[in-house]
């Protein structure tokens, strides 16, 4: 390494140690005691030192303080570029954010009670239908022939027992005029009763073949969309098949419709008190869209999962306008309340040290450091509950090469001279 290349290195470690020494004595003098001493030397071979006049800086005055040292070497340091903002105070809806799956309210698999050939298909692949709408008609030929078979039946069952009920009588005017027996009394009460039970069978026959007779009409169960349809007119489908063939088609409801999301345990209490307010307004928007579709809370799981430490709720939406779609990802957010008087800032312009958040405030062209407590998170700003008033000039980018007391070079000059 050539000496112009070791007297940089020695120069960029000065550097180094020289504003670690500035910002944090304590903290080196602890690890390293005599270091700042030892480092007086290197410091003032820095570009921007500027050695005390012989005699401190007022010849036979007193010797500064170690925070009178820092201030003035932090003064001569060159100026950080930042940007600023201002603290904004005012109202801010609390909400929570959490990734949705559209489910619908009702799905039902349209499946054939009936083994039978498809005569008609009324609607096309994924058609929107009506609860009462015809789906599709099988070939009933065979369960009409069967009725009217049971109808004529009946028919003749009513005439048995007509002629029944007249032999009863005549008999039974007879042993009153004392020329019948009891005997035929008898006879002829039991083939009333037969012939009465008859036509109850055949009756009762008929009304099983009329409910077997629904079934070769196929209605749509509930208001929804039809999914595509498995089979055509002229396919034969059969009850009891439980595989996927055996499912003709499928309707889901899309108005209204629910969408599921989990959040966490520790906002359960503030979602049941919202909801209990009549509040907990809940927006959707499905990822990759632009229209957003807004409803209510509806459902709360009766269980949190351990596991996660989540809770699973259902919203609810109308849906008129077929937003959201069944099995669709969205993003959810849930707005609990309005809090009419909040202090909030950007949340780049929060920092972490040993002892918690600060932000760097502006005055009079230098940043100073100052504590602050942040209660929560929300749409890209932390909503600050110790520290500050609002309308205080902070740093918003930049902070990172900043100490407290170091002068900053304000680049976004427009904001900066209405708050400065």
């Amino acid at each position: 390494m050539s000496f112009a290349s070791k007297a940089m290195s020695v120069v960029i470690w000065a550097a180094g140690i020289g504003v670690a020494a500035v910002t944090w004595p304590d903290h080196v003098e602890k690890y390293y005691p005599g270091f700042t001493k030892q480092t007086e030397a290197i410091r003032g071979k820095l570009p921007w030192h500027k050695p005390e006049p012989a005699g401190g800086p007022q010849a036979g005055g007193p010797a500064r303080t170690p925070e009178q040292i820092r201030a003035a070497e932090l003064a001569r340091r060159p100026p950080v570029p930042v940007d600023i903002d201002t603290v904004q105070r005012g109202p801010m809806p609390y909400r929570i954010d959490a990734v949705g799956t559209v489910q619908p309210m009702a799905k039902i698999d349209i499946k054939t009670r009936a083994d039978a050939q498809i005569e008609k298909i009324y609607v096309p692949d994924g058609a929107l239908v009506k609860k009462g709408d015809i789906v599709v008609q099988l070939d009933a030929r065979q369960i009409n022939a069967q009725i009217k078979q049971t109808e004529a039946n009946i028919q003749k069952d009513k005439t048995v027992v007509e002629g029944a009920q007249r032999d009863f009588n005549r008999v039974s005017e007879l042993l009153s005029r004392g020329s019948g027996t009891q005997l035929a009394v008898d006879n002829a009460r039991t083939t009333l009763a037969s012939a009465r039970a008859t036509l109850a069978a055949d009756e009762a026959l008929l009304e099983n073949q009329k409910v077997q007779q629904s079934w070769y009409t196929i209605y749509a169960p509930i208001t929804g969309r039809i999914g595509a349809i498995s089979a055509k007119a002229g396919n034969i489908i059969r009850a009891g098949d439980n595989t996927v063939t055996g499912i003709f088609t499928s309707i889901v409801q899309t108005s209204p419709i629910y969408v599921s999301f989990s959040i966490p345990q520790a906002s359960l209490a503030e979602v049941r008190e919202a909801v209990a307010r009549g509040e907990g307004v809940v927006t959707a928007t499905p990822q990759g869209g632009s229209k957003t579709a807004t409803g209510k809370v509806a459902v709360l799981d009766n269980t949190i999962d351990a596991a996660t430490g989540t809770i699973t709720i259902r919203a609810e939406f109308e849906n008129a306008d077929e937003i959201l779609w069944p099995g669709q990802l969205c993003n959810v957010r849930v707005t609990l309340r309005t809090d009419p008087d909040v202090v909030s800032i950007p949340r780049m312009a929060t920092q972490s040290g040993q002892t918690g958040n600060f932000v760097y405030i502006i005055e009079n062209g230098v940043a100073r450091m100052r504590p602050i407590k942040v209660s929560r998170y929300q749409d890209g700003r932390d909503v600050v509950s110790e520290g500050l008033q609002g309308g205080e000039t902070i740093v918003s980018d930049g902070g990172l090469l900043l100490a407290n007391g170091i002068r900053v070079d304000i680049k976004n000059k427009q904001i900066g001279r209405a708050h400065v």
